[in-house]
């Protein structure tokens, strides 16, 4: 397509409207995305709820489109409405403008992660709604707040609601990642978080001692100890090459706090680390090696938990799951190149797959760089027409399976 044609496409101006939105943290605008989404809805002639799972300034917007057998189990299209934080000065576009350039490439916080998806699943419900089709199963769209935080006041509060359980959930598709060559990226499981605290006490003194059992000694210890899991981590994904990122168990340092004067030896130093435990981690014997570090080191440290999520089993790819033959079908027809991953961070999805609720991440834009968090993030509009196709072939399967 030329300029001209994707500067006039409908479906191109109802993404580059939503991503002008800047539903951005700490302060996302939620309102205006409630406003657009109701508008959507309008002109799709479809109904749409607001929930508020949380408190008042997280809304969960629900779009549903009613199938011929109610009691049929529903499909859930889920994305999230906030978008990280960006440096306005790193981009070469402003990152609410929603510009596009002359090859197409439409630069703005959100063009990949994740209001590029959120449209798609609209923009396909409108395609087959002017086809006249009727569908046995209900598809809902829900458009979530908080995902970028964590979801604790988005989908992890709204699964408990009544007004999930309503939903009648059968199975979800949820945000995967660009792909930058020809093969699409999905997603059927994830990595367990695990925010982990070591609050470390012991002996305080003058800084021209050498105490024994200091805090820091016990750190030294118990960093060197943590910083050698790692790096055995690091040389299992490089050794080999069939393994990705979410196959491997990953640890890394992010905080170290104590001290408040440089010639005290403090009686309490922490340290803080985000661990991503891989599916074949057992957990308690991961949280056994843990406090048996904290022994080794010294003993009087207690560990801590800001996360601790527990294992969840995956989304089955094969034909015992009736849904993932209902999606395969489409892509096998379109003659996609797929690849099943562990997803690398955390999604809205665990909370699903953690209902027994199967789940699959996918997030329809290959040949284009992975650029979700990053500076002069983008979607090519040829990219994003085709990702509209795709989902009108996924949807109808889902939706008649």
């Amino acid at each position: 397509m030329s300029t001209n044609e994707w500067e006039s496409n409908d479906e191109i101006n109802h993404l580059r409207d939503y991503l002008r939105l800047a539903s951005v943290h700490p302060s996302p605008d939620y309102r205006s995305c409630v406003e657009f989404l109701k508008r959507q809805a309008d002109m799709l002639d479809l109904p749409a709820k607001v929930y508020y799972p949380a408190n008042k300034e997280n809304p969960v917007v629900v779009i549903s489109w009613y199938g011929t057998d109610q009691a049929a189990k529903s499909i859930l299209l889920n994305s999230h409405m906030d978008v990280v934080p960006v440096y306005p000065e790193n981009w070469t576009h402003p990152p609410f403008a929603a510009e596009m350039d002359n090859q197409g490439r439409i630069y703005a916080r959100g063009s990949q992660d994740m209001k590029s998806v959120g449209m798609q699943y609209l923009a396909a419900l409108r395609a087959l709604r002017k086809q006249g089709l009727h569908f046995k199963r209900t598809i809902h769209l829900t458009f979530v707040p908080d995902e970028e935080m964590g979801g604790r006041l988005g989908m992890k509060p709204f699964v408990e609601t009544d007004a999930f359980k309503s939903l009648n959930v059968g199975f979800a598709l949820d945000e995967g990642l660009a792909s930058p060559n020809e093969e699409f990226a999905l997603y059927n499981s994830e990595r367990s978080v695990w925010r982990v605290y070591f609050q470390i006490s012991g002996n305080a003194g003058h800084g021209s001692l050498l105490l024994p059992k200091t805090p820091g000694e016990k750190l030294f210890y118990i960093l060197d100890k943590m910083m050698t899991y790692r790096t055995e981590q690091v040389k299992r994904l490089e050794s080999d090459r069939k393994l990705k990122i979410g196959d491997v168990t990953t640890i890394n340092l992010t905080k170290i706090s104590g001290g408040v004067q440089s010639n005290v030896i403090p009686p309490k130093m922490t340290l803080c680390f985000d661990i991503r435990l891989a599916l074949d981690v057992d957990h308690k014997q991961f949280e056994c090696k843990l406090e048996k570090l904290c022994e080794e080191a010294g003993g009087d440290i207690k560990v801590e938990y800001e996360q601790k999520q527990p294992r969840i089993e995956p989304t089955a790819t094969n034909d015992t799951n009736p849904y993932w033959v209902a999606f395969k079908k489409p892509i096998d027809e379109m003659n996609l190149q797929i690849v099943s991953q562990v997803f690398p961070g955390g999604t809205d999805s665990r909370y699903i797959r953690a209902l027994g609720i199967p789940a699959i991440g996918f997030s329809p834009m290959n040949n284009t760089p992975v650029l979700l968090h990053d500076h002069d993030e983008f979607i090519a509009a040829d990219v994003y027409l085709k990702g509209i196709q795709i989902y009108q072939n996924i949807i109808k399967s889902l939706a008649n399976s």
